[in-house]
C-alpha cells in the first residue's frame, strides 16, 4: 500500500513537472477558425461580423480562458516567436471581446469614460493580474520587442487600423505574417498615399515614429521598403525627397 502511494505521488509529481507549454496551443486553433468566420476583406479592408461573433461569444470566451491561463513562468519558456504571437492575439482577441461586451457601438471611442478610455479599462486577466489593453500593447509587446512590424498586426477595431488578419498569428509563420500585414498596410491607398511629390501617411507613422526610427534609422526608409515595389520611388522616399503629412485617422467601427 506504502509502495502504492509512492509511485502515485510520484506520477503526480512528474506530470507537474512537466513542461506546461507544451500544453498550450501555439497553433492558436481556436481563434484561428474564428477569424476564418467572422472576418471578410472587402475592398482591402477588412470587416468584422461582430453579429456572428455575439452568436459564437462561447467559442471567443473558451479560448481567452486559455489566454488567462497561461502563468509568467509558462510564458517565460515560449520562444521569443511564440511570445510575440500569444500577445498579439491576446490583445486582438481581447479587443473583440471589448467590442462585443459593448455592442452596438459605433466607435472604440466610445466605450469607457472621460477618464478611462476604453484601452485602459481593466476587464480581462493576464498573467494572473487584471490588465487592460494599453499594457498588452505598450509594456508587454512594444517595452519588450524591437519590432516596428507589430503596428500592422494588432488591430484597434476602427476602419484606420491595420486590417484584423483573416488568420491568427503563429510563430511559425510570425515572420511571413509581420511582412504580409506591413505590406498590406502600406500599399492600401485608402490609409497611405503616394503622391508624385508628397506622401500622406497614417497617423501611426506619427504617433509612433520613434519606434520606426530605433529599427531603420527613420519612418522614411522603412516606408520606402513597403509602399511601392519602383526602385526609383523608393530611393526617393528614403532619401528624405518626399515630404509628409498625416492623414487623419478613421475610428469607426471596422463592422461588415
Amino acid at each position: 500500500m506504502l509502495l502504492i502511494a509512492r509511485v502515485s505521488l510520484l506520477t503526480i509529481f512528474l506530470l507537474l513537472s512537466i513542461d506546461s507549454s507544451i500544453a498550450f496551443d501555439h497553433e492558436h486553433q481556436p481563434f484561428d477558425q474564428l477569424l476564418q468566420k467572422i472576418v471578410k476583406v472587402r475592398q482591402g479592408q477588412s470587416l468584422v461580423n461582430y453579429r456572428q461573433l455575439a452568436k459564437d461569444r462561447g467559442a471567443l470566451e473558451s479560448y481567452l480562458q486559455t489566454i488567462s491561463a497561461v502563468t509568467r513562468p509558462e510564458f517565460n519558456t515560449f520562444s521569443s516567436d511564440q511570445q510575440l504571437a500569444f500577445l498579439i492575439n491576446s490583445y486582438n482577441a481581447f479587443t473583440l471581446k471589448l467590442i462585443v461586451d459593448h455592442y452596438p457601438v459605433k466607435s472604440i471611442k466610445d466605450i469607457g469614460s472621460f477618464f478611462t478610455s476604453a484601452w485602459k479599462l481593466k476587464f480581462f486577466t493576464l498573467f494572473g493580474k487584471k490588465s487592460y489593453l494599453d499594457q498588452v500593447e505598450h509594456q508587454f509587446i512594444r517595452k519588450n520587442f524591437k519590432e516596428p512590424r507589430i503596428h500592422f498586426a494588432v488591430n484597434c477595431a476602427s476602419i484606420g487600423c491595420p486590417s484584423l488578419g483573416e488568420r491568427a498569428f503563429v510563430a511559425s509563420k510570425l515572420e511571413l505574417q509581420l511582412e504580409a500585414a506591413a505590406t498590406h498596410f502600406l500599399q492600401n491607398r485608402t490609409k497611405n498615399i503616394l503622391g508624385k511629390e508628397q506622401l500622406y501617411l497614417s497617423k501611426i507613422f506619427d504617433w509612433y515614429g520613434d519606434d520606426f526610427i530605433k529599427s531603420y534609422g527613420s519612418v522614411e526608409q522603412f516606408v520606402a521598403k513597403y509602399i511601392t515595389d519602383d526602385a526609383t520611388v523608393r530611393a526617393k522616399i528614403s532619401g528624405q525627397r518626399l515630404p509628409i503629412d498625416y492623414l487623419d485617422y478613421n475610428w469607426k467601427l471596422n463592422e461588415q
